[in-house]
């Protein structure tokens, strides 16, 4: 005690004893996948009570470059593709992000891309200020988003190898590994693949024009590598050949 003052000690929130989750967290497909992995439950729940539970339709915008980075996003379903102009009115697709990845987090005040849907999506998405905050408290989370920054890092230095030393066929042949790889990390089916962007959407990812585009594709269904089953999945016939298209583009 202070001689004259009252001191009153810093009580911390109050939690349940047996913290419970909203339906929405406790039914969510995608945990094992998002920033909540390896929470505990009154960690989960703590993140949970700050969350917005969001879903959209395809071809909707999250958010658009030059956004005030109020939010950030976690992913829950859906695919998301992010892009950015270019001063001649070109578009940039830097990537297409799925379950389990995260959207928004950066240094800047402004968001540098923008998010669109291609499919239906949910996301879960935090104020930006209280977001930093639950980093603080709750370091197993800090260090599941590095984790996730890491990959994020490995995918944008895969995209530069792909536009800077690949053909056009090792760039389309790649980039079907690349997306199986990734339904294959998410648990999901790699054969059929889905592939929800359009052919203007993979060329604008792979620096390619949609003739281009299709051109390659044609070429891998003629020579029996995979069929085209409709306009968002394509079968994976002979991945032997496909992985040495890769590598060789011949």
């Amino acid at each position: 005690m202070i001689s004259g003052h009252n001191v009153v000690a810093m009580q911390p929130r109050p939690r349940p004893a047996t913290a419970e989750l909203p339906d929405v967290c406790a039914n969510c497909t995608a945990r094992s996948l998002t920033i909540c992995a390896p929470l505990t439950a009154d960690e989960q729940a703590d993140v949970a009570s700050l969350t917005t539970n969001l879903a959209f339709k395809p071809r909707q915008m999250i958010f658009h470059e030059g956004d005030d980075a109020e939010y950030v996003y976690n992913i829950t379903a859906g695919s998301v593709a992010l892009s950015k102009s270019m001063a001649d009115g070109r578009r940039q697709i830097t990537g297409f992000l799925g379950p389990g990845d995260f959207l928004g987090f950066n240094a800047r005040a402004q968001h540098s891309v923008s998010a669109e849907t291609l499919t239906d999506a949910r996301v879960c998405r935090f104020v930006r200020r209280a977001f930093h905050d639950l980093l603080a408290r709750i370091p197993t989370l800090e260090h599941r988003l590095l984790t996730v920054a890491t990959t994020e890092l490995e995918a944008a230095q895969d995209q530069i190898l792909l536009l800077g030393r690949k053909t056009a066929m090792e760039r389309i042949s790649t980039f079907l590994l690349m997306q199986i790889e990734r339904a294959k990390t998410r648990g999901a089916v790699t054969n059929p693949l889905l592939l929800p962007m359009t052919r203007a959407e993979v060329g604008d990812y792979l620096g390619l024009t949609i003739e281009t585009v299709s051109r390659c594709f044609t070429k891998l269904r003629k020579s029996n590598i995979i069929s085209l089953l409709n306009a968002d999945r394509v079968s994976i016939d002979n991945p032997d050949a496909l992985a040495a298209l890769a590598d060789s583009g011949d």
